[in-house]
């Protein structure tokens, strides 16, 4: 699985945004506590807000908060907010891309990878982020040393 830097940048401005509650953050300092480029983010948020998983408040005490609470943010939706389907080939959705010959089980293995990435990533939520507190699944995975090679 490869993630953008546009899908990095937005997980970690969630994540801190998550951590800061219920009260505003700038883009400034989300781009400061992350060391990400403030424009880049700002595009990032936008999406994110068109999504309806931020809203923005203007004036001196504004900035950006979640738009639903922590636990009902998943990565997949913030994924799917920036950088489209969670998994595709070529740009276009697994189910859509055919293949023939010896090559034709390919297509059930990229809808296979799809799903399990969605599995993963549909139940870690911005609260498990935030908190550290990460569904035992995933702990699990992650504890495998063959999940680091």
């Amino acid at each position: 699985m490869r993630l953008s830097a546009r899908v990095d940048y937005a997980l970690r401005a969630a994540a801190e945004l998550a951590a800061a509650g219920d009260g505003p953050t700038t883009v400034g300092e989300l781009a400061k506590e992350q060391d990400m480029p403030p424009k880049y983010l700002e595009n990032i948020l936008l999406q994110m807000r068109r999504a309806g998983l931020v809203r923005g408040q203007r004036g001196p005490e504004g900035g950006y908060v979640l738009a639903r609470p922590a636990s009902e943010i998943s990565l997949a939706d913030v994924i799917r907010a920036v950088d489209g389907p969670l998994a595709n080939v070529r740009g276009e959705r697994p189910e859509h891309v055919g293949y023939r010959g010896p090559a034709e089980s390919l297509q059930q293995v990229w809808i296979a990878l799809r799903a399990s990435e969605r599995a993963i990533l549909e139940e870690v939520t911005l609260e498990n982020v935030a908190t550290g507190l990460l569904p035992a699944r995933v702990r699990d995975l992650a504890a495998d040393p063959a999940a680091w090679d």
